[in-house]
């Protein structure tokens, strides 16, 4: 069974992570997520070797796939439960992140409608923002 699990020891003991040994977000990740105090939630990684690009900066496709892990988990609450498809996410490239960074994510539910769910955020390392993104998630009940 794939779940979330809590974390206990190291630089993200505390925070959660999904228990999906060999999918693609754990073999590019892992990523931990974790609800700050106002409720929103945080999502966090450290910056390794293997997501730097030939310049020595991460490649952006580590990034959008950070960005939309994070669009998820900040639509966590409007899912009801429910699976969901990310359906357009767009990103703006602002700065570089480089190995041993600290890269977290936060954002906001724009409009949640029946299906929809309306998504834009931020990715940051200390106060230096390195990408914005926006997404659109359809959730749906899967096939029995």
């Amino acid at each position: 069974m794939v779940g979330k699990v809590t974390v206990t020891q190291g630089e993200f003991a505390g925070w959660k992570t999904y228990d999906t040994h060999g999918t693609f977000d754990q073999v590019v990740g892992p990523f931990y997520f974790r609800p700050d105090p106002d409720g929103r939630m945080r999502c966090a990684f450290r910056a390794e070797a293997k997501h730097m690009n030939m310049g020595g900066r991460m490649h952006g496709g580590c990034l959008m796939t950070f960005a939309d892990i994070a669009l998820f988990q900040t639509a966590y609450q409007e899912m009801e439960g429910k699976n969901g498809v990310t359906v357009q996410l767009d990103s703006t490239l602002v700065d570089g992140v480089y190995e041993g960074e600290l890269v977290e994510a936060t954002g906001e539910v724009v409009r949640a409608g029946g299906s929809l769910i309306f998504v834009r955020g931020q990715i940051t390392v200390e106060a230096r923002t390195v990408m914005t993104f926006s997404g659109v998630i359809r959730k749906f009940t899967p096939r029995a």
